[in-house]
């Protein structure tokens, strides 16, 4: 009977039902993994030490991307048979090398160099093996098809330039989670729409995991951060999402985000980009030093400088990022290079606004203050 009902079973036919499923599964076995790891960690003192960088006063386990990527690795083992094994399978084995490279950053240091390596292999092998790649610019500066090793070097620059990003913004509690928890949602959506169950069912499981690790990543007792595992782990499948969103609309003339999708991904991801622009602006310009050397430049720093809390920094920057997408699907009807610009001007006005607010608020409180 139960053979008879997985012959008979289609997941494509119990969508919804499939991705609660896939939800549920990650989330549990997250939830179910975090309590040991925080054990682990705290007996052999494997720890986050503050230094004058950090804005934690307290030592911290970094083993979150372990729970992230058990839950992840156990929804795609079980549910593959039933979808793209060829996709789901190097998925999994790019997610599998990035672990092991990023624990062994967490544990001991781990060189850029060897990092960037390990990144640029797990990129060629989806690049490659799949063909999942950006073809053209969309009409970007006039540019509609791109030679095809051109494309492939693109495409791994995108893979690059967005792990690292997401990485860069992993460093105020609950930030990186809850923005990586919303992209993904939203690329469940797009993927349900765009009729490929492997890449939602993969975005519902990372959402799953991503909210088990957020109640411990929020919490004052029990705390964990993701670590260089999971940030570069979570970094992946959002390249990884972006990519194959804009493959999938650039190879479909009737699609809805056939012109648009370059816009669309950049909107997704508005705020990890151009906070990288501008600390690597800070960094080269002002201070004229690495663009690599960590500082506390950053727009969630900045936040945080002015006397926003961990959770209101987090809450503020994310549904900006969210306002973002929203005004880029009411812009889809437009040319791209028009979607761009007018993708950064609100974007940077936003993001602009709570510093202004605070402004006016510290003046009006000053006011009061000398009034009475």
């Amino acid at each position: 009977m139960i053979k008879t009902l997985l012959e008979n079973f289609n997941p494509e036919n119990n969508t919804i039902f499939w991705l609660i499923a896939a939800f549920v599964l990650a989330f549990l076995i997250a939830y179910q993994t975090f309590p040991t790891i925080l054990y682990v960690a705290k007996e052999k003192h494997l720890m986050d030490e503050p230094d004058s960088r950090s804005i934690h006063s307290n030592k911290t386990p970094t083993l979150g991307g372990i729970g992230i990527f058990l839950g992840i690795i156990v929804v795609i083992t079980i549910v593959g048979a039933f979808l793209n094994t060829k996709v789901l399978l190097l998925v999994m084995g790019g997610l599998t090398i990035l672990f092991f490279l990023g624990l062994k950053d967490d544990l001991t240091v781990l060189s850029p160099g060897k990092k960037l390596i390990g990144q640029l292999f797990v990129a060629m092998l989806l690049v490659v093996f799949t063909d999942t790649r950006i073809i053209g610019f969309s009409s970007i500066l006039d540019v509609y098809t791109l030679p095809y090793w051109v494309s492939i070097g693109f495409t791994l620059f995108v893979y690059i330039l967005i792990i690292n990003a997401y990485n860069l913004i992993d460093g105020v509690d609950g930030l990186a989670g809850t923005l990586a928890l919303c992209v993904s949602a939203i690329f469940v959506y797009l993927f349900v729409n765009s009729d490929d169950l492997s890449l939602a069912t993969i975005s519902i499981a990372l959402c799953g995991t991503l909210l088990a690790f957020l109640r411990l990543n929020f919490s004052k007792k029990n705390k964990i951060f993701m670590g260089d595992t999971g940030s570069m782990i979570v970094g992946f499948l959002l390249a990884f999402f972006v990519i194959s969103f804009i493959n999938m609309a650039q190879v479909d003339e009737t699609s809805s985000y056939y012109r648009a999708s370059p816009a669309l991904a950049f909107a997704l991801l508005f705020y990890p980009l151009i906070d990288t622009l501008r600390i690597f602006f800070i960094r080269i310009v002002v201070h004229r030093t690495s663009p690599f050397k960590a500082d506390k430049n950053h727009i969630h720093h900045r936040f945080i400088k002015i006397g926003y809390s961990h959770i209101m920094t987090t809450i503020i920057i994310c549904s900006i990022n969210v306002i973002i997408v929203c005004i880029a699907f009411n812009l889809l009807h437009l040319n791209l290079n028009t979607q761009i610009i007018c993708l950064l001007l609100y974007g940077s006005i936003l993001y602009l606004l709570p510093f202004g607010l605070n402004k006016i608020w510290k003046n009006s409180k000053t006011s009061e203050s000398k009034t009475a």
